[in-house]
């Protein structure tokens, strides 16, 4: 009946007709304009025909993933009225689906996602096999659904539930949709299709079950009671509680008229844009990475060299993705600590509900802890991860190279350390690259892979190809001092310096930073990461970048570790951390080092406050993508988001400074012109301004 790139339309028998869903190039189902093109095709074909039922499915691993998200960057450069009047069209397309003169089923395998789902909510009841999961995960990317997922999908579960759904923006596994509603049954990928003949048989023989729920549908909500916005920077979550507060109690047409103006007013916001750009750099390393994995070896046996508890995490962690992991240190006690370690986080798996106490074991039973190099012979992959101390490293190093086979790939842990000078002292500098995973290992997405001059393409690709069967996300950047995250964040924690010597709180620095959507402020940051830590590398950075990085006076967190706090390992630091969870009480030694009451603004605004901690960081990150330490500037953002938290609506670095404009940033940071090197501005980015050139199209 119709065949087309992305669908085909035909008789399934019994007087069933059958949609699927199948782009002919192989590719996953989405709703992009093409779609909706043969989807209109489609819909005059259902309307001129007598039927018993329609069938809704894909021959695709998934159902739909929803809309085509590259098409976002042009919708959103119409005005809010285009945008309405596009929504509109899809919206009365999918109203025209809800309609048909008989019942449709919509058979979901795998995942329906945002359009796809609500194209599966347009449809009278879907059946979902074990494995579907289904969800608008909209949020996630600064909007709303756009084509009536806030009007059906509170008609279905209930306004509340239908809210946290869309504001948790995670899919739902079948079983948690079908308690809800969402799903009418869940059975066997092998027995949905029969379990939609069946039941669209019985709707055609009494119509009543059908009419009931096509009221039901078009019946509306209860109301939510109005509540406080969250305030995270994302538009998208106070707007839908705005939305779902009142939209529950209208009508169909009046509740997709006002879905359809949030729509219209979220895709004009910067934080939207930003998200929306983030996803589809995310998109694009994905597809760069995957690549240059697919020419990596597959690693079978790893091993770690340093039981601490990042050794311990790496280890936990290999484990766990099916990677044997020999795991070496020079003691019983370090080897127990790293064992503890895995122990630990495994069991916190157990406790949740996500791991059975049997997987448990069997993965600490994939960890060999020793003192010793047996077995490492037949290892493909080592990571060092002792002392951040380069001579001790550089011993390491050379001693293992000499107990592995000439293939394989030994990569150091380090944060700081130039990869160039461990490689000095090693046979084989081309199997030799850095690998840094970021604390705590099983919880942080980032995997710094270093590249050194002698490095080959091979290990390099052997090194990403480990990172991503890890579940980590890969970042490839240059040697230099910090190499990516830490040269970047450094300047920043400069900058926080000489906010304390100007006499600014050091609270109040943190209050101020989190509300421009940092996870914690810079005194809280150190005392996470830990003051001895801070201090190392510190050092590291000055040495390298002494104009920028070096400091007029002793830095506080050098004050603090010679009083002997050392953060939140320690239990003090800027902040006492022997109270409850979330509490937050300045050390006395840390005040005693301010110069100004907490809540004293004293001449220091908080807009000066932001630019004066912010501009560093961006100029530094410019710097890297200039020298080439990371090749692009969606690689230079997304190693920032994973590795730094930085503020996701706000995109990263470069996209700040493209919210900003280029102009007004370059202008800004010349109102710092007196405060030294840290906010000099370098040539290539004043020739930028004056091009007014951005770092990303929105």
């Amino acid at each position: 009946m119709f065949d087309g790139k992305y669908m085909k339309l035909e008789e399934a028998g019994d007087g069933l007709l059958g949609l699927t869903l199948e782009r002919k190039d192989g590719g996953e189902n989405v709703l992009s304009e093409a779609f909706l093109d043969e989807l209109t095709q489609v819909m005059q074909e259902l309307e001129s025909v007598s039927a018993q039922g329609l069938i809704v499915s894909s021959a695709a691993k998934h159902f739909a993933l929803g809309a085509d998200v590259t098409e976002f960057p042009a919708m959103f450069r119409l005005g809010a009225d285009e945008i309405e009047g596009w929504l509109s069209g899809v919206n009365a397309l999918f109203a025209r689906f809800a309609a048909l003169p008989y019942a449709s089923v919509s058979v979901i395998g795998g995942m329906a996602l945002g359009g796809g789902f609500e194209l599966a909510l347009a449809t009278d009841f879907r059946i979902g096999s074990e494995a579907a999961s289904v969800g608008l995960p909209e949020v996630t990317l600064g909007i709303c659904p756009g084509w009536g997922g806030t009007v059906r999908l509170p008609r279905l579960i209930g306004t509340e539930q239908a809210l946290n759904w869309m504001l948790a923006g995670a899919p739902k596994k079948a079983a948690q949709a079908l308690e809800a509603g969402a799903l009418d049954q869940v059975v066997s990928a092998d027995q949905a299709m029969a379990a939609a003949r069946t039941l669209l048989q019985k709707l055609h023989a009494d119509a009543t079950q059908l009419q009931q729920r096509r009221e039901d549908n078009r019946r509306a909500a209860a109301e939510l009671p109005q509540t406080a916005p969250a305030a995270d920077g994302n538009p998208a979550v106070p707007g839908l509680q705005n939305l779902l507060s009142h939209s529950a109690a209208l009508d169909m047409a009046a509740a997709l008229r006002a879905e359809s103006a949030l729509f219209a007013r979220l895709a004009g916001c910067d934080a939207t844009q930003n998200l929306v750009s983030v996803f589809l750099s995310g998109q694009a390393i994905k597809r760069k990475y995957r690549k240059l994995a697919a020419k990596g070896e597959d690693v079978g046996v790893a091993a770690v060299i340093g039981a601490g508890v990042m050794g311990g995490g790496i280890a936990s962690l290999a484990a766990s993705r099916g990677v044997r992991a020999l795991m070496k240190d020079i003691s019983d006690e370090a080897l127990q600590l790293g064992m503890s370690t895995a122990d630990q986080l495994l069991e916190r798996r157990v406790s949740r509900g996500r791991m059975s106490a049997e997987k448990k074991q069997a993965i600490l039973g994939n960890i060999s802890p020793q003192l010793d190099y047996a077995g490492f012979a037949s290892a493909g992959y080592v990571v060092e991860a002792v002392v951040e101390n380069p001579k001790v490293k550089a011993a390491v190093l050379s001693e293992c190279e000499a107990q592995l086979p000439e293939t394989a790939v030994l990569a150091s842990n380090t944060s700081t350390i130039s990869i160039d000078s461990l490689a000095a002292s090693l046979a084989r500098p081309e199997n030799f690259c850095g690998m840094h995973f970021f604390n705590p290992v099983h919880a942080m997405p980032l995997v710094e892979v270093i590249r050194g001059q002698a490095t080959s393409r091979e290990t390099i690709n052997t090194t990403v190809a480990l990172a991503m069967k890890l579940g980590k996300t890969p970042i490839v950047v240059g040697d230099c001092p910090g190499f990516l995250v830490n040269r970047v964040l450094f300047p920043y924690f400069n900058a926080f310096n000489r906010l304390l010597a100007d006499g600014v709180a050091f609270e109040r620095i943190d209050r101020v930073m989190e509300g421009f959507g940092w996870p914690m402020g810079p005194a809280m940051l150190a005392d996470v990461i830990g003051l001895d830590v801070m201090a190392h590398a510190d050092a590291v950075m000055v040495e390298g970048f002494p104009a920028r990085m070096g400091h007029d006076a002793t830095p506080v967190v050098d004050q603090l570790l010679a009083q002997g706090l050392r953060g939140q390992k320690g239990g003090r630091g800027f902040y006492c951390h022997d109270g409850g969870r979330g509490e937050r009480r300045p050390s006395a030694e840390a005040l005693a080092l301010s110069t100004a009451a907490a809540d004293d603004k004293g001449a220091v605004s908080d807009d000066e406050i932001v630019d004066r901690m912010m501009i560093p960081l961006c100029l530094e990150t410019a710097r890297c993508l200039d020298e080439g330490i990371v090749d692009t500037a969606g690689e230079a953002d997304t190693a920032l988001l994973y590795g730094l938290g930085f503020p996701r609506f706000r995109g990263g670095a470069l996209h700040y400074i493209d919210s900003v404009g280029a102009a007004q940033f370059l202008a800004r940071t010349q109102a710092f012109s007196g405060c030294g090197a840290l906010y000099e501005v370098p040539d290539f980015f004043r020739r930028r301004a004056e091009q007014g050139l951005r770092y990303f199209d929105h």
